[in-house]
């Protein structure tokens, strides 16, 4: 039987990596660089491939996909269009990003912590994830 951490931890990645592929496809058409656009694009490439991952973990366990918070999404929508509105380009498009990643690496982590009975896999995904928001991160420093 899959103990109620697995599925706990499961979901918040799974609701993790839309909110980080929402949050990519929210700024990518204000990037101008192609190479900031390019390195946007794989990295959300990458978040769908965890997010298949994620989601056929959890139908295997019977459960269902975890939707990002409606206030969450919302928020990050109002903060992303009226930071580009007012300073419209690639460096505030870095700053939105590099924000939201951030606080997903801190959530991904208190959500590891939290739900330390939940299996390797489930936490190797966690982790993976966590990598993936810190390489951007780096990736995109020279933008900000």
């Amino acid at each position: 039987m899959i103990n109620s951490d697995t599925i706990k931890l499961l979901r918040e990645c799974n609701s993790g990596i839309k909110m980080g592929i929402g949050s990519i496809d929210e700024a990518l058409p204000s990037v101008e660089d192609e190479p900031l656009k390019q390195l946007l694009r794989t990295c959300k490439r990458e978040h769908e491939e965890l997010g298949k991952e994620t989601a056929a973990m959890l139908e295997e366990y019977g459960d269902d996909s975890k939707e990002p918070s409606p206030i969450a999404k919302g928020m990050s929508w109002l903060k992303t269009n009226a930071r580009l509105a007012v300073r419209p380009g690639d460096g505030t498009v870095a700053e939105l990003i590099t924000d939201g990643c951030n606080m997903g690496v801190k959530s991904l982590n208190k959500y590891l912590n939290q739900y330390e009975a939940a299996e390797e896999r489930v936490k190797d995904i966690a982790k993976r994830l966590i990598n993936l928001e810190e390489k951007l991160t780096i990736d995109i420093r020279s933008y900000l």
